[in-house]
């Protein structure tokens, strides 16, 4: 395997988001605007309750798809349609917000350590104007796989005989959270053209020569896989990639569509109460 390299580092940069969450941003910032299929990345991390208690309050969706993944703490999904979710240490929620979801994320405890990622996922066209849907899963739903020196946790896309129980068909996304020993090495394989990257939330690891720190966002370039050695502290990394979708991307805040005049459409739908079209449908367990 030809292992990849490091094409670019990105810190992350704090933000205040939702009624006042503190958490850092890698992609989706002005150094990193996006990474096809990916739009943005947020790690949230704290054990100071005035930095998370707030939650994110009724906010909409259009157009892509969240992934959070709590390592720990406790979170509650409410939506407009009357679905229901229940966050806890270790578990993960797939949102295909689609044509129009409208939800809040709150903190279901006061005090202790809430900590973990949303990735935002974008959709191909075809699928921007379809049914929203859900999947949702518990921290034992998802395989977790020891090997020399490092523990691996599948929440989406597989490693080895492990495969996690999250599918996104639509892009392949590989998703994996990595605990390293010190010196420890760890590789895995990837489909060629697929756009990936590490974070770095613990320690520090190498990808070849180049040194990925704390807080650090690493742009892999293409190849056969990755292959990372912890530093001396040993790490913790979440490793993603995804299949490029290679189309217009037009932002703005919670809405991601092809054309300006998409956004103007979903901006009208959601001022005059039309963004919600279609409940969506809930899967998981665990």
């Amino acid at each position: 395997m030809k292992p990849r390299t490091v094409k670019t580092r990105i810190g992350g940069m704090p933000v205040s988001e939702g009624a006042g969450v503190q958490l850092r941003r890698s992609l989706g910032t002005p150094a990193l605007k996006n990474l096809d299929p990916f739009l943005m990345l947020d790690h949230f991390s704290s054990d100071n309750p005035d930095d998370y208690v707030a939650g994110f309050p009724d906010h909409p969706h259009r157009g892509f798809i969240t992934f959070t993944y709590m390592l720990n703490g406790h979170m509650e999904h409410r939506d407009s349609m009357g679905n229901q979710g229940d966050l806890k240490s270790g578990g993960a929620q797939w949102m295909k917000a689609a044509s129009g979801v409208i939800h809040s994320e709150m903190p279901r405890q006061q005090d202790g350590l809430m900590r973990g990622f949303q990735l935002w996922i974008n959709l191909p066209a075809r699928e921007k104007m379809s049914d929203p849907a859900y999947q949702e899963y518990g921290a034992g739903a998802f395989p977790v796989t020891d090997e020399p020196g490092a523990r691996v946790k599948v929440l989406m896309g597989s490693h080895g005989e492990a495969r996690g129980p999250i599918e996104d068909p639509l892009t392949d996304v590989h998703y994996l959270d990595l605990t390293l020993e010190a010196s420890a090495r760890f590789s895995h394989a990837l489909p060629e053209g697929h756009n990936a990257f590490i974070y770095v939330y613990e320690g520090a690891v190498n990808v070849g020569d180049t040194a990925v720190s704390t807080h650090e966002l690493a742009v892999l370039v293409d190849g056969e896989g990755a292959a990372l050695e912890a530093a001396d502290q040993g790490a913790r990394v979440i490793l993603v990639a995804g299949r490029p979708i290679g189309e217009p991307i037009v932002q703005y805040g919670p809405f991601v569509m092809n054309r300006r005049e998409e956004i103007e459409q979903a901006f009208q739908d959601y001022q005059q109460d039309r963004l919600v079209r279609t409940r969506a449908r809930m899967e998981g367990h665990g």
